[in-house]
């Protein structure tokens, strides 16, 4: 269906007539010289006087490019059927520590260590690809929470920017309760029923500004329900931290992790290896979605371009027009011979 997007454009379309009307003539201050045989001159020079031309046509040109900019600006537009919009989910935040500890390689992809982050990236790339008709969102943290990505249908956007996070870019500690905060403040906005968030972090809290457990209480109370995400491999799975007696995981706070899981309504899991973790997108993935009140949307293709370029044209036309004859007086002497 066509239509105009400000259609009310149109009534400027007399603008310049009323303007004629009201403003008083331009006079330049300088005397004029009334010449009674000018039509005669103009002969003289090869060119047709504008006077023997009816007004009417000596003003189409100009009507005809001020009702093409008219046009242009009333935003000319082809509205296509209506289209359903995917608003059967969730909103979903994905909340990503990205402190130094995350570059921890004790993790296997395809019979090679990896880090931590490493690994996070490449299953919950994959998750994030497959939440067909959620909204998702992405938190970097580290001393710091960052809203990385606001929460948006545009899954490939939010995968791009999980693929460029790097080690350190929000500090080298670890703020857990301030992304739990970021993410109540940006999903309390949301219908109530279908906030979640899942959160991903191989240490404990030792940076920000609140504490996660007085986050979790917030979150608690705005039916924000949080999934909690601990990383890291055991002594045994790492051969030389296992042959030293050390373990990779000891900063790893799991009473923490599983009090807010538990407090907000979520649960929370423990990912030592890629099977781990990739059972626990398979245990997200089957959430249960959250019908939301559906919509449509008219997809709207812009046409305004057609009677700007047609205005543009006419321009140049009504330039040369007005500059050609004086271009064939200046012609070089030896060029006018040959003519």
């Amino acid at each position: 269906m066509f239509e105009f997007t400000w259609p009310w454009i149109f009534l400027l379309a007399p603008l310049p007539w009323v303007l004629r009307l009201l403003l008083p003539p331009a006079d330049s201050g300088e005397a004029a010289l009334k010449v009674s045989f000018l039509a005669d001159l103009e002969g003289l020079v090869g060119r047709r006087a504008r006077a023997n031309l009816p007004a009417w046509r000596q003003q189409a040109p100009f009507v005809l490019l001020w009702l093409l900019l008219i046009t242009a600006a009333a935003r000319p537009e082809w509205v296509g059927e209506p289209q359903p919009m995917p608003t059967s989910g969730r909103d979903l935040l994905l909340a990503v520590d990205v402190s130094g500890s995350m570059d921890y390689a004790d993790m296997r992809l395809d019979d090679e260590d990896v880090s931590r982050l490493t690994l996070v990236k490449h299953l919950m790339g994959e998750f994030i690809d497959g939440r067909r008709g959620d909204r998702i969102g992405l938190i970097l943290f580290g001393s710091q929470a960052y809203l990385q990505a606001p929460l948006t249908f545009d899954r490939q956007t939010v995968h791009t920017w999980l693929d460029e996070a790097r080690i350190g870019i929000a500090g080298k500690n670890t703020a857990i309760g301030d992304a739990i905060g970021l993410a109540v403040k940006r999903l309390r906005q949301r219908p109530a029923d279908s906030r979640v968030l899942v959160l991903i972090t191989d240490g404990a809290n030792t940076g920000g500004e609140i504490d996660p457990l007085t986050a979790a209480r917030l979150a608690a109370e705005e039916q924000v329900k949080i999934y909690t995400i601990g990383i890291g491999a055991d002594p045994e799975q790492s051969d030389v931290l296992g042959i030293l007696g050390l373990n990779p995981s000891m900063d790893l706070d799991e009473p923490t992790l599983t009090a807010i899981a538990e407090q907000t309504g979520g649960q929370y899991f423990r990912a030592r290896s890629f099977q781990e973790l990739e059972a626990i997108e398979e245990s997200l993935d089957r959430l249960e979605p959250v019908t939301q009140r559906a919509s449509q949307a008219r997809p709207a293709y812009s046409l305004y371009s057609w009677p700007l370029a047609l205005a543009v044209l006419l321009s140049i036309g009504l330039v040369c027009r007005v500059l050609w004859p004086h271009a064939l007086q200046q012609r070089p002497q030896w060029l006018r011979r040959r003519t």
